[in-house]
């Protein structure tokens, strides 16, 4: 199989050349009403995700980052207050319990990349007010353990679910499983706006509304202020393009769940580690990761090939310069550390070609076979 074409990593314009034609109208028909701050927009796509997300509530913000912060504000994380995570995730995980003053607890990973529910009992102290698994590229962390374990201590659960819209554990959805469920709407997400964006899922009443006046000053109404919030609205327009694009959401995982079944079977697995899905999982495919011997030298050749690759992410978190006052070092977190040597994100997109895919794989296994 060979391509004279580039391969991107995401192919952003390919999703606007298919949508323009029905997209554009929308979003005429936005900037015509004058109305761009809430309203109607945002309150359905408001109803739509909590019905996606079988929960009650959800509530448009203007990134992930500002639904995990204000999801951890919302359980009543304070100051001084421990909250266990792993360190593999996107810096947003970790920044969000800092700039609560609150302090983050790493613990490492399975094979699969996702939180090891077997340490997380021994990172709980006095201190520790809450869990946070990331569902990392698209696939749900073993919540049942981690149930579990929220049950025993009573400590709450907040899901850092920005890649796994629309992903399952047991026929349950990402974002259902906790206090709070945090998702970003960013423009490489399976639900991407076309800017920056996110919501927080929740069934707790008291937190939907005590989110939703945060997220607008903690106004009440125009003239009083319950409490000192800030300003993290998602704008009328995003709603409108996200309103748009959860139609097509369902057309786009199996698109990109049968990419990844077609990576699974042309990949040489004696060369490329590739975790597999259990049972009670519902794969969306945020990103494809295997994991690889001579993971620098693979990308390399790849990117003369044309192939466009990620890698999410090869520092982890503890080991950032920004996480030196955490106290952590290299080897506290041996399988996250091995793993961001090994680690390598391949197209998954939706738009991709068969042909494109088959290049890739090919790509990969003759860079091992010679």
């Amino acid at each position: 199989m060979k391509t004279t074409n580039k391969v991107p990593y995401v192919n952003l314009s390919r999703q606007w050349e298919t949508e323009k034609q029905e997209l554009l109208p929308v979003i005429e028909s936005i900037l015509g009403s004058g109305n761009y701050i809430g309203g109607d927009q945002v309150s359905k796509f408001e109803e739509s995700v909590a019905k996606l997300c079988g929960v009650k509530y959800a509530v448009a913000l203007n990134s992930g980052t500002d639904a995990l912060m204000s999801g951890l504000a919302a359980i009543g994380v304070r100051p001084g207050d421990e909250v266990i995570t792993p360190p593999n995730s996107f810096i947003a995980s970790t920044a969000a319990v800092v700039h609560l003053k609150a302090v983050p607890v790493f613990v490492d990973v399975c094979d699969d990349q996702n939180i090891d529910p077997g340490k997380i009992e021994k990172a709980i102290t006095k201190k520790t007010k809450a869990i946070m698994p990331v569902h990392l590229t698209g696939r749900v962390a073993s919540m049942d353990e981690i149930l579990r374990i929220s049950e025993k201590y009573s400590i709450p659960i907040i899901e850092d679910a920005a890649q796994s819209i629309g992903s399952k554990w047991s026929g349950r959805t990402s974002g259902s499983f906790g206090a709070v469920g945090c998702f970003s709407t960013h423009p490489l997400k399976n639900l991407n706006a076309c800017g920056d964006g996110g919501f927080l899922t929740t069934n707790d009443e008291k937190i939907y509304q005590n989110v939703s006046r945060y997220r607008n000053h903690g106004l009440v109404d125009r003239n009083t202020v319950e409490f000192f919030g800030l300003v993290s609205r998602m704008d009328a327009l995003q709603a409108g393009i996200l309103n748009f694009r959860i139609g097509k959401l369902p057309e786009l995982i199996q698109a990109r769940r049968a990419n990844a079944e077609a990576y699974k079977k042309l990949l040489d697995r004696n060369f490329v580690y590739i975790p597999e899905d259990k049972p009670e999982e519902f794969n969306t495919f945020h990103t494809f990761v295997i994991q690889v011997d001579k993971r620098d030298e693979l990308k390399n050749r790849l990117a003369e090939l044309g192939v466009e690759t990620s890698i999410h992410y090869p520092i982890p978190i503890h080991l950032q310069p920004a996480s030196r006052s955490l106290g952590y070092k290299a080897g506290d977190f041996p399988v996250v550390e091995e793993q961001s040597r090994r680690i390598l994100t391949l197209p998954i997109h939706q738009f991709l070609k068969r042909e494109e895919l088959e290049f890739v794989a090919e790509s990969v296994n003759k860079f091992y076979k010679g």
